[in-house]
């Protein structure tokens, strides 16, 4: 009993140092702009980390493009690497240049590979994750992809903890799985406010958050990019051209005013 006093003093003291040691550092993480999402996952979006993001068939578009959008704001001007197998190349066809440009997306920091197949693909984005010059990695997968299960997926977590490059596989007409992803999300367009004369409004996407690790899920969220600022409002903040607000933007435009003639009637005027 003597003989054992020191140690456990010894241990107390260790403890102690535990205790009073600097916790870990908290990963970084990018802010999509839009407040309630972000503080909701306290700060924004991990990064290092691979995010899920499940559309249907006839959503692909609005996945794919929340994708791109979340790994521009988590790579800044690095550049994006799109891997995708050509069965989903033929099915879904080839990104429109104009469209990402419209969106805000440098289609010269873009670079697409294709495999051949699910296998190939996956051994591909282990291999992208490994590159810390590469700002972020979007992986489209089709269907069950019975070949992502838990292993493969530890494998490209692993990976982009390791780089910090941020992994967003698109599942598109997938359903989910166990893996070991971050986050994950169930994406669909939504209805953006039409510009003044009807045009065509500012991409809006409405999401559900299905699973995030040691946090709650089950928030839904409606975002709406903003190009020009280079980040996501929500409903409220859909301004357009100059910041006016709907209302204003339909009020007449500035110019002279014709008097008209004093010697002629109402009826007259009105005809």
């Amino acid at each position: 009993m003597v003989e054992s006093i020191p140690s456990l003093a010894a241990l107390k003291r260790h403890i102690a140092s535990l205790d009073r040691a600097p916790a870990r550092d908290a990963c970084a993480r990018f802010a999509t702009g839009h407040a309630p999402l972000d503080d909701a996952l306290g700060g924004g979006l991990a990064c290092g980390r691979v995010h899920e993001l499940f559309g249907e068939g006839e959503e692909e578009g609005a996945v794919a493009g929340l994708a791109l959008l979340w790994a521009q704001l988590a790579g800044g001007d690095a550049p994006l690497l799109w891997l995708r197998t050509q069965g989903a190349a033929r099915v879904g066809g080839a990104p429109y240049g104009p469209g990402l440009a419209a969106l805000g997306l440098d289609p010269a920091r873009l670079l697409i590979g294709t495999m051949a197949d699910d296998a190939m693909l996956l051994r591909a984005g282990i291999d992208a994750l490994r590159c810390p010059a590469l700002g972020g990695l979007v992986m489209e997968l089709r269907g069950r992809a019975p070949l992502l299960d838990l292993t493969a997926s530890r494998r490209l977590a692993l990976a982009a903890e390791a780089s910090g490059v941020t992994a967003l596989l698109l599942r598109i007409g997938g359903a989910p799985t166990p893996s070991a992803a971050e986050t994950r999300w169930r994406v669909t367009a939504a209805p953006s406010a039409p510009l003044p004369g009807n045009g065509p409004g500012r991409a809006a996407f409405a999401l559900t958050l299905l699973r995030r690790r040691a946090g709650s899920d089950g928030q839904a969220w409606r975002l709406v990019w903003d190009r020009d600022r280079g980040s996501f409002g929500d409903a409220g903040d859909e301004r357009h051209d100059d910041g006016r607000d709907r209302a204003d933007a339909y009020a007449p435009l500035p110019g002279a005013e014709l008097p008209l003639s004093a010697g002629r009637s109402a009826a007259d005027r009105a005809a």
